[in-house]
């Protein structure tokens, strides 16, 4: 380009200017509360669209404009209070302002110099591990979800691991290093996929027997597995909250087998850590403080917006020695960017934080409990139902159920429909053997009345009638 040449062509649509960001935020508001105030009634399953080519310098206004128009409509009503598909939380009024002033403040939390972000995501982290029941060595950092939770946990225990061995694996790599083994009842997929990146494999994971009729961990499994390895370091994934029936690993006794036999265990605490938060379900994480490693996901309980989860581990130096960013222009202290995958990070805390203080741990708890009673009232209704069949019994938030007299094809048929009503969205899965449904309690917003709601459009979904008491 010459020096003369125009940076723009006559006509052509200006950037961005100080003068417009009044007049865009309260566009974005108003186009936001249409949304907000359409969940309890929209579609839960959006309609399909077709996705045009992106209009080019329409401007801000005309650009809110289009998108609310072309697209929102087919966006689903996943923060609302019937979306109970996978463990969808929504965001709590508190939660959503801190997450509109996050991408405000525009914090890229990488540092510990220069701004305020990174201390607010330790002491975020600190308060969760208290409520939790964690131990205060525990060091926890920020992640997107906890799939990268559960890859940065192990990508720390095969650190330790092969430390073990006298390997250093972050520096020399895999080549020639032997397989650690990976046990677990019922591990998340996110397991397996985290040991692919992390070059372990997905065939070192050891499914191990579970519970007669449980998706539980059979801790005398274990121990066989362990007893067998004669000392070889192995890392133990216990689940606190199941995903297809919320059932609970005995980790006290899972803890005291790791420490004897001197395994690295990590507790995939997603959803089901927060029973630390009611006294009548706290048993249920008991001994998670003597994990090495804990995930926990923000954006589904605690009701913060995507994407949200921390990570706790034991051994932050291992963490680092896998994360840590060498360059000449990069701190090598104990700056966030040397903790997780990311460098650049957003400000995940201040969601979170506004949460914690403007509701508190009774707050958040009086959710989780009001879910799992949803949840039984659910799990009731369905067991007493000739139509269906209760596979397990509703241990926290999931009910997991199946036609009584039908196949994978019925399943799927009912879920058509039921997306086809529009009134609620549950998932599909495989439990026992047997093709099953699942719906998951995590929204603040979800009412008695969404329940009885949904009880309705399962009947309406099924080829015959059948009340359901």
């Amino acid at each position: 380009m010459s020096a003369a040449q125009p940076l723009h062509s006559a006509g052509a649509t200006p950037g961005p200017s100080l003068d417009e960001r009044d007049a865009a935020l309260a566009a974005a508001l108003a186009h936001a509360r249409t949304f907000l105030g359409s969940l309890p009634q929209r579609p839960v399953v959006a309609p399909a669209a077709q996705v045009d080519a992106i209009p080019d310098g329409i401007g801000v206004d005309a650009a809110l404009a289009h998108f609310a128009t072309r697209y929102a409509p087919s966006l689903s009503a996943s923060p609302g209070p019937r979306y109970f598909g996978f463990v969808t939380g929504g965001s709590t009024p508190a939660a959503l302002a801190g997450d509109w002033l996050a991408a405000a403040y525009d914090q890229n939390v990488s540092h510990e110099q220069g701004s305020v972000a990174a201390a607010i995501e330790r002491e975020t982290a600190r308060t969760l591990a208290r409520w939790f029941g964690l131990d205060p060595a525990h060091d926890g950092v920020f992640v997107s979800g906890a799939t990268t939770s559960n890859l940065v946990a192990l990508a720390t225990a095969r650190q330790w691991a092969y430390a073990r061995l006298g390997h250093d694996v972050a520096e020399a790599g895999l080549r020639d290093a032997p397989p650690i083994p990976v046990l677990a009842g019922a591990p998340h997929a996110s397991i397996g996929k985290a040991l692919a990146v992390l070059g372990l494999g997905r065939r070192t994971l050891e499914h191990l027997a579970t519970l007669p009729g449980r998706t539980a961990l059979d801790p005398a499994a274990l121990e066989r597995r362990l007893a067998a390895l004669d000392g070889a370091p192995a890392i133990v994934v216990a689940s606190a909250g199941e995903v297809n029936t919320g059932d609970f690993d005995d980790l006290v006794t899972i803890a005291a087998m790791t420490r004897r036999y001197g395994a690295w265990l990590h507790v995939d605490g997603a959803f089901g850590l927060f029973a630390a938060l009611v006294p009548a379900l706290a048993d249920r994480v008991t001994g998670v403080a003597a994990a090495d490693s804990v995930t926990v996901d923000l954006h589904k309980w605690l009701n913060v917006p995507y994407d949200a989860a921390f990570v706790y581990t034991r051994e932050p130096a291992a963490t680092r020695a896998v994360f840590r960013a060498s360059a000449p222009y990069l701190s090598l202290a104990n700056d966030p960017l040397h903790a997780t995958p990311e460098n650049s990070r957003r400000f995940r805390a201040l969601p979170a934080w506004t949460s914690i203080a403007a509701y508190g741990r009774d707050g958040v708890a009086a959710m989780v409990a009001r879910g799992v009673a949803q949840a039984r009232r659910l799990g009731a209704a369905v067991a007493a139902s000739p139509a269906f069949e209760l596979l397990d019994e509703v241990r926290l938030n999931i009910v997991c159920f199946a036609l009584r007299d039908g196949d994978a094809a019925a399943r799927d048929a009912l879920l058509a429909k039921l997306a086809a009503d529009g009134r609620v969205f549950m998932t599909p899965t495989v439990a026992f053997g047997r093709p099953a449904i699942r719906a998951a309690f995590s929204n603040w917003s979800t009412s008695d009345r969404d329940v009885e709601i949904a009880l309705a459009a399962l009947v309406h979904a099924l080829p015959y009638r059948a009340l359901l008491a």
